[in-house]
């Protein structure tokens, strides 16, 4: 079963035809593939996160018996869905924000779990004086942490990496940043990790 939801067109050049684009995909996974799937595209202003969380313009939300499976270590397969339906609609890697898949409400679960850990870090880098890395997560994810740390005293953050790779950093307020050495990155299967690295000024992360 599908829904799909389109109002007037913004910066993604035909919302129409990039939901049904999406949902074709969908049914081939639901028909083809036998996935027990259900879903509901949005698309344009209606889309948009009211917690700022992501800057998205096309939401899907998935439902069904065998929504769980998707979101199961930590969301890998929820997270390859978007990544190919990005593809099919032509975004770039840097629009890929501008669509997002959910079920079960696991990247509202995700952002509360960021938020927690974005107070974590803050504590330990004003005790220890040292920056923070976390593991490489995803541009949305970055964002969010970015918007918790602008309410946390006494620290600034900043990204290093490229790709997948492109972690968060937080470090003391008046931190020197050439000082600093970034983490060697996790292994891409582990890449949306809630860990992080504490890194020495001039010296490699050490896992936590």
């Amino acid at each position: 079963m599908c829904c799909i939801r389109y109002t007037s067109l913004v910066p993604i050049a035909d919302y129409q035809s990039a939901a049904e684009t999406i949902s074709g995909f969908l049914k081939l996974l639901t028909t083809s593939g036998g996935m027990r799937l259900s879903y509901r595209i949005t698309a344009g202003p209606d889309a948009a996160d009211p917690d700022g969380f992501e800057a998205r313009e096309i939401y899907v939300e998935i439902d069904g018996p065998d929504a769980p499976m998707l979101v199961e270590r930590n969301g890998e397969l929820l997270r390859a869905m978007e990544h190919l339906a990005a593809k099919l609609i032509h975004l770039e890697s840097e629009e890929h924000d501008k669509l997002s898949f959910d079920a079960g409400n696991f990247k509202g679960l995700r952002a509360r779990d960021l938020r927690l850990k974005a107070q974590t870090a803050a504590t330990q880098v004003q005790g220890t004086g040292q920056p923070y890395a976390f593991a490489p997560m995803t541009s949305g994810e970055r964002r969010l942490l970015h918007l918790a740390f602008r309410d946390l005293p006494d620290v600034q953050t900043g990204s290093v990496g490229e790709g997948s790779q492109r972690m968060l950093v937080v470090y003391p307020l008046h931190f020197d940043r050439a000082t600093y050495t970034p983490p060697t990155p996790l292994p891409s299967s582990r890449a949306y990790s809630t860990g992080g690295n504490r890194v020495r000024p001039g010296g490699s992360g050490r896992r936590r």
